[in-house]
């Protein structure tokens, strides 16, 4: 059976989701007229109710290991705001990521961050699938689908891939307020990052607290650069988007810099 998705109206389940689950993404502004893209690979932290929640209490995904903190609310409301197409994902990181790459051995993590995932140990070739096809393969594809529905109308396309990241890992504090991330293709990723630091009140990480490549990531490598659109992965730290004025805040700030920069990308 085909998986549940979000905006085709079916009510199809696979052997992984059950009626009652929650589709597997959420598109926003599926008729935006603004070029930018936006995608949220770790926007929620859902998991299948016949998964019983990894094995792990409610408390353990909520953590910055569950999903990305904040940015389903940046992400919806900076769609608002650009009235930009924009899709979030709805199943945790734990479940499997959708920013990884099929064979990364962290693609369903049998610990993070010194939490040990019980329902991800031991999985079985058949589990494993069933997980990807789920929820990895029907993400990914809807987001194909949009994006060669844009060439085909020769819309242009920028592409942002939203995420947050937790101020202290492995006890070492993180200072930046965002980081601009990127692989090979740094157009757009240098613009931001320079857009970002002219705001004179922000410490933005080059590449940091991360960076990019093609066997840790999947959008980047593969609707960015496979494609050959302008893109960049933007991080903004959870403690200042953990509530909605915060939120509300960021995505004020995004839509302003973002519009100011899009005549300078076109043209790139």
């Amino acid at each position: 059976m085909a998986p549940r998705v979000a905006d085709s109206g079916t009510q199809a389940v696979s052997a992984l989701l059950g009626g009652d689950d929650p589709d597997i993404y959420t598109v926003h502004r599926a008729h935006g007229t603004s070029a930018y893209v936006l995608l949220a690979d770790h926007a929620g932290q859902q998991v299948p109710r016949a998964l019983a929640g990894l094995g792990l209490p409610q408390a353990e995904l909520d953590r910055h290991i569950g999903w990305d903190i904040g940015i389903a609310g940046v992400t919806r409301a900076l769609a608002a705001r650009l009235d930009a197409w924009a899709i979030e994902q709805t199943y945790s990181r734990l479940l499997i990521d959708c920013n990884r790459p099929l064979a990364s051995p962290t693609l369903i993590p049998e610990a993070s961050d010194g939490t040990v995932v019980p329902g991800n140990a031991g999985m079985s070739d058949v589990q494993r699938r069933q997980r990807i096809d789920a929820i990895h393969v029907p993400y990914h594809a809807r987001i194909e689908t949009e994006l060669a529905a844009r060439a085909d109308a020769k819309r242009p396309t920028l592409l942002v891939m939203m995420h947050s990241f937790t101020p202290c890992m492995n006890g070492v504090a993180r200072p930046w307020h965002a980081g601009v991330l990127y692989h090979r293709d740094t157009r757009f990723a240098h613009a931001l990052l320079q857009a970002l630091r002219d705001e004179g009140d922000l410490v933005v990480g080059d590449n940091e607290p991360y960076s990019v490549n093609s066997t840790s990531d999947y959008a980047v490598p593969v609707h960015g650069e496979g494609r050959g659109l302008l893109h960049v992965e933007l991080e903004i730290r959870q403690d200042l988007i953990a509530d909605a004025a915060g939120q509300q805040a960021w995505a004020e700030r995004l839509a302003r810099v973002f519009s100011v920069l899009q005549p300078q990308l076109l043209r790139l």
